[in-house]
């Protein structure tokens, strides 16, 4: 099981994201295969997983004012996994219909 993410695997995510949505049947088998790498359908869940909490992290501590979901999306990711990518590049990483942020 890799724990690491390359800039190109995480890359390769947002775009993975973006075809295969929450509708999607083995939406993270799907994920895991179009990242590659040997990345697991669980790794890449958790790796969504993260971003997500990342997120609320970043709203809740005093991050961009207003709605989750802007017209860019919404995103976030933790700093071993994303390396410096600031707080507007992670939004990007997901789009509104993936933000479930009021469970």
């Amino acid at each position: 099981m890799s724990s690491s993410w390359t800039a190109k695997q995480n890359k390769l995510f947002e775009r993975a994201l973006a075809t295969y949505d929450k509708e999607t049947p083995d939406r993270w088998q799907n994920v895991a295969q179009a990242v590659g790498g040997g990345k697991s359908a669980e790794e890449v869940k958790r790796h969504y997983e993260e971003l997500l909490k990342d997120l609320q992290h970043i709203e809740s501590a005093g991050g961009r004012q207003g709605s989750y979901c802007s017209s860019s999306g919404g995103s976030s990711s933790n700093s071993n996994s994303w390396g410096s990518a600031n707080e507007d590049q992670r939004r990007r990483y997901l789009n509104c219909s993936e933000c479930d942020l009021g469970r």
